[in-house]
């Protein structure tokens, strides 16, 4: 029975060294986990600078399309009668016939 009571000692196992197969093996796999890091770095940089471009393109897209919406509104007023006899009117001091146009200068005052 004492030695069933006796504690085992715990049994050291032998460090294996590394063999120079496992070293270049090793060398290999940092060197290919490096590089392939190196080109989710470049992707990551690449996908940030088309997502600039797009919200740049975008921004004038909008742009284009306002002066598309505001252009299609002035070919339809154009195309009203009384629309471009007032303007006329107004922007190139036109008048009608009788008519006369007193222009006023501005108050320097105000």
């Amino acid at each position: 029975m004492s030695e069933a009571v006796r504690k085992k000692k715990p049994v050291r196992k032998k460090k294996r060294k590394m063999t120079p197969l496992l070293k270049v093996f090793c060398l290999v796999l940092i060197a290919a986990s490096v590089y392939m890091l190196v080109g989710v770095g470049r992707e990551i940089m690449t996908t940030i600078s088309l997502q600039q471009q797009l919200t740049e393109v975008q921004t004038q897209l909008q742009k284009v399309q306002d002066e598309n919406d505001y252009l299609n509104d002035e070919k339809t007023k154009l195309q009203d009668p009384d629309y471009v006899e007032n303007y006329a009117r107004g922007k190139y001091m036109l008048s009608k016939e009788g008519e006369q146009i007193f222009h006023l200068p501005e108050d320097s005052d105000k």
